[in-house]
C-alpha cells in the first residue's frame, strides 16, 4: 500500500499557495492520494486585536520582520496535528542550500514535510534556531515572500512520488537528474519551417536514438552549464577515494 506523503505550508498567504496546489500534477497528486497537502495562516497565531505579525527589527534597517511566537506557535500546532509522527521543518530562504534535483529526491522520501514560507525582510532569528532543520534557496536571487518557492519545492517533490507521473523515466532522464542537462525533444510536424527533425529519431533504432540522446545531452551540458559536469567528476572522484 503506498504511503501518502504530507506537506504543510506555514504561510501569510494561503489562499495563493491554494491555487496553484490545486492544478496540474499537484492536484493530480493530490485527487490520487498520493501527496496531501495543507497550508495554515501564520496570522491565526498572532495575539491582539490586529494579528500582529511584524515589526521593526532591532539595530535599524529597511522593512519590517516576521515575529517570532506566532511561527512558533503555527508549526507547533501543525506537528500536534500529526500525533507524535516527527517532522522536517524547512525554511525557504535566499541564504539556504541551493535546491537541486538530488535535494529533491531526497525530500520526496521524507514523509512529512513543514515549509515555512517567509516574507517581508525576513524572519526573527531565533525562531529558526529553534524550530527550522534546513534552511533552502530555489536561486540565488531575492523574491518578496516563501510562498513562490514553497510551491515550487512542493511541485518538485510531487512529481518524484511514486504514481504521480505515468512512469519514473519521466523524472530519472530529466535535466539536472544525473547532473547533466536533458536532450532536446521534437514532436509533429517532421518538418517545421525549414527546420527539420534529426533523422535518427525517425529512424526506430532504439540504440542509435539512445546514443544520440547521450551525445545530445552531454553536448548541451557542456555548452549550457559546464559547472555540472564538474560537479559529476567531483563526485565520481569522491566515490573513487
Amino acid at each position: 500500500m503506498m504511503k501518502t506523503v504530507r506537506i504543510d505550508i506555514a504561510t501569510l498567504f494561503p489562499e495563493m499557495c491554494d491555487v496553484v496546489l490545486s492544478e496540474s500534477i499537484v492536484g493530480m497528486a493530490k485527487s490520487k492520494g498520493i501527496i496531501e497537502v495543507h497550508t495554515h495562516n501564520i496570522r491565526d497565531y498572532a495575539k491582539g486585536c490586529y494579528r500582529k505579525v511584524d515589526d521593526y527589527p532591532y539595530g535599524g534597517g529597511f522593512g519590517m520582520l516576521l515575529l517570532a511566537e506566532p511561527i512558533y506557535q503555527c508549526i507547533r500546532s501543525i506537528k500536534d496535528s500529526l500525533a507524535g509522527v516527527s517532522a522536517i521543518v524547512l525554511y525557504m530562504s535566499p541564504k539556504g542550500e541551493r535546491l537541486t534535483q538530488r535535494k529533491v529526491f531526497e525530500l520526496a522520501r521524507v514523509p512529512n514535510i513543514i515549509i515555512l514560507a517567509g516574507h517581508y525582510e525576513g524572519v526573527d532569528q531565533r525562531v529558526l534556531d529553534l524550530v527550522v532543520d534546513e534552511e533552502i534557496s530555489v536561486g540565488d536571487y531575492v523574491l518578496t515572500g516563501g510562498e513562490l518557492p514553497a510551491l515550487t519545492l512542493v511541485d518538485a517533490i510531487s512529481r518524484c512520488l511514486p504514481g504521480v507521473l505515468s512512469d519514473e523515466e519521466c523524472y530519472i532522464n530529466e535535466s539536472h537528474s544525473n547532473n547533466m542537462l536533458e536532450y532536446p525533444q521534437y514532436t509533429r510536424p517532421e518538418v517545421w519551417r525549414g527546420l527539420r527533425v534529426p533523422r535518427v529519431l525517425l529512424s526506430g533504432d532504439h540504440a542509435g536514438i539512445q546514443s544520440w540522446q547521450e551525445e545530445a545531452a552531454l553536448k548541451i551540458t557542456k555548452e549550457k552549464r559546464p559547472d555540472l559536469l564538474g560537479e559529476m567528476e567531483k563526485m565520481v572522484n569522491k566515490k573513487g577515494g
